[in-house]
């Protein structure tokens, strides 16, 4: 059962879905995302390519990663679409509305990359994408949720899962170039 039918069998909000009959054959590809301009859709339009998938916030000791996120999507955009969701999970570094989160990152980032609408990474409130990323049972070996902002997860063209990268890894790090 994907994580999808089950919020439709259930008739409530993904983010309250009990995991228990959820089975790793769920695919990132049936996650309902939200754009900054609050869009709905699926991971489904990434199939084919890799996505590092960050948790972002504006507030952060780690914000300045934009920059190298933003040159990663530029050097690297036909190999890997970079991902930015922005979370108020961590010491509340992400308060701004989607509309003051897009104009920070345009007016001191350049940002172009996708950016989603803010979600939970942990917690009750847990957003389904993260809920898949951080369950072995779901994505196949990972149970590390976001620690932090800047966590990354790389996806691969198949969609599955195929690292983890904690947030003192930068964009541009080697450990994260190789993979692509």
């Amino acid at each position: 059962m994907t994580i999808f039918t089950a919020c439709n069998q259930a008739k409530t909000d993904p983010a309250n879905i009990n995991l228990k009959n959820t089975t790793m054959t769920s695919s990132i590809y049936d996650i309902k995302v939200v754009t900054i301009d609050g869009k709905e859709r699926t991971l489904a339009q990434y199939k084919g390519k890799k996505m590092l998938i960050v948790n972002v916030a504006s507030e952060c000791g780690y914000t300045p990663q934009y920059t190298d996120l933003q040159k990663l999507h530029e050097q690297n955009g036909s190999k890997v679409v970079v991902l930015g969701f922005p979370c108020n999970d961590f010491g509340g570094q992400e308060p701004g509305s989607e509309k003051e989160i897009t104009s920070f990152c345009q007016k001191n980032y350049g940002v172009t990359f996708p950016l989603f609408s803010k979600l939970h990474t942990k917690g009750e409130e847990q957003h389904p994408l993260y809920k898949w990323l951080s369950t072995k049972e779901l994505n196949g070996w990972n149970s590390d949720a976001p620690t932090w902002n800047f966590c990354k997860y790389l996806i691969g063209e198949d969609g599955k899962l195929l690292k983890y990268f904690d947030k003192k890894v930068k964009p541009l790090d080697e450990a994260i170039i190789k993979e692509l």
